[in-house]
């Protein structure tokens, strides 16, 4: 929470980063899960087909998130809100009214899921072996779902309450979890059985099991003071419901329409070589953990803005927003060149050797993330303020229109009839990216999105 208005640009700077680093330390703690699976399987004898299989299914993950990804930001701005005006007893009934709807929302995810696994891959070219492989890894996956988007939920809580250390030390403990069981498991180290892409999944959700149950006693024994989860079901607050949904579907609608773009890649990437697809999979591991700090300081920023605008203070608000440009531009750049000059190396890292298509794809997927983080950084700013404002649908103007009449097309014409191929393909990502950076800082100056009060 923001406490006073007047405090200065190296205050609220200082206060940013202080909520941001946790943030960012459980982003990259849930960011190595996947990338422990990864370079676990890239041991495995039929690696490239495994890695494969792990690409198609994290873009089916991704899609089948984003009713959770949405539930999360409704429910954060409104909590922030309410910290922010100081209403501990509706920031518990915000928790409560979530978690119930967390939970329905994580069953049906999982039945439907496997319902449309098959047809949806088959949507996206995957052929038998990488069928396979891809269905052992989501299986396991989608029936846990419940736990994972608990564990969601409790950290986006906290973040909107100003608490981001405690869900920090609970990943610590998860990943752990993580690693052991998937060593164990996909490998057949300590007396268990070599399961392989199986016991990646298998692997994940016991860790994530683990970390929701600890995360609920903790918080129901006051670890965090005014944080106070309960299982029992109560009635709908459906006035409520209505109102996350309504700040939230935008922001879920956001992640589809992001995803739209990057499936579409996938296919077009199949329509060049299959391998590419692998690639890029290897790519997104290293792109999630590199956008980690950005996507952190922006929901740090989603929270701290929420809390301003809860307490009434608009310039507070766009101090905040000042010090999150400034933090993103500066780490998504590093990040960006460390991708440029060191991508070889990390490609290294997924047991992936130089000489293979599988290596070569991946390095010319990691310049191309190198070359677009700088103008990436400026916008998950934007995301923030649209989040924590509650102004999620005009985030979604501008993405539906980035994406659908830019992006899409323009990896088409790029990588085909212009004759770019694989850096065609892969580079209207980034050039997207530039217009959503103009655009989002044209609704800054307009300053629609500053509405004050503890109500989005």
């Amino acid at each position: 929470m923001v406490d006073d208005p007047e405090s200065s640009q190296w205050d609220i700077t200082k206060r940013l980063v202080d909520v941001a680093w946790p943030i960012i330390g459980l982003n990259v703690l849930q960011v190595l899960a996947l990338a422990v699976d990864t370079a676990m399987v890239g041991r495995l004898t039929d690696a490239e087909n495994a890695l494969t299989g792990m690409g198609y299914a994290g873009q089916l993950v991704f899609l089948l998130m984003v009713a959770m990804i949405g539930l999360t930001v409704g429910t954060v701005a409104f909590v922030a809100r309410a910290h922010g005006a100081r209403q501990d007893e509706r920031v518990n009934h915000i928790l409560h009214q979530s978690t119930q709807l967390t939970l329905v929302l994580g069953v049906f995810v999982a039945i439907a899921g496997n319902v449309v696994a098959v047809p949806l891959l088959m949507l996206l070219g995957a052929e038998e072996a990488a069928m396979g492989s891809a269905l052992d890894y989501l299986r396991p996956l989608l029936l846990g779902t419940a736990f994972n988007y608990l564990n969601i939920l409790y950290a986006a809580v906290l973040r909107g309450v100003g608490n981001t250390r405690l869900a920090f030390f609970v990943a610590v403990f998860m990943n752990g979890l993580n690693v052991i069981f998937n060593y164990g498991l996909i490998l057949g180290n300590f007396g268990l059985p070599a399961l392989g892409i199986f016991g990646a999944a298998i692997g994940t959700v016991l860790s994530q099991l683990a970390a929701a149950v600890l995360m609920y006693l903790l918080l129901h024994r006051d670890a965090v003071p005014g944080v106070h989860p309960n299982l029992v079901i109560l009635p709908v607050d459906r006035d409520l419901v209505k109102d996350i949904v309504r700040i939230g579907w935008p922001a879920g609608l956001d992640m589809v329409i992001l995803n739209a773009g990057f499936l579409t890649i996938i296919g077009l990437l199949a329509r060049v070589d299959e391998v590419a697809v692998a690639a890029h999979a290897i790519g997104l591991r290293v792109q999630a953990l590199a956008f980690v700090p950005g996507m952190s300081i922006s929901q740090a920023t989603g929270a701290l803005v929420g809390a301003a605008l809860g307490a009434g203070h608009i310039e507070e608000a766009k101090r905040v927003i000042r010090a999150s440009l400034v933090l993103c531009t500066f780490i998504m750049t590093a990040l960006g060149m460390t991708f440029i000059f060191f991508a070889g190396p990390l490609v290294e890292i997924f047991n992936v050797h130089p000489g293979t298509d599988l290596f070569d794809y991946s390095v010319i997927w990691m310049k191309v993330l190198g070359y677009g983080m700088p103008i990436v950084g400026i916008w998950i700013s934007w995301v923030g303020m649209f989040q924590g404002s509650g102004a999620t649908r005009r985030s979604l103007r501008i993405n539906v229109t980035t994406t659908m009449l830019f992006q899409i097309p323009m990896s088409y014409i790029l990588g085909f009839p212009l004759g770019f191929g694989l850096w065609g393909i892969w580079g209207a990502f980034p050039l997207a990216f530039a217009i959503k950076m103009v655009w989002g800082w044209w609704e800054y100056r307009k300053g629609e999105w500053a509405k004050v009060g503890s109500r989005v």
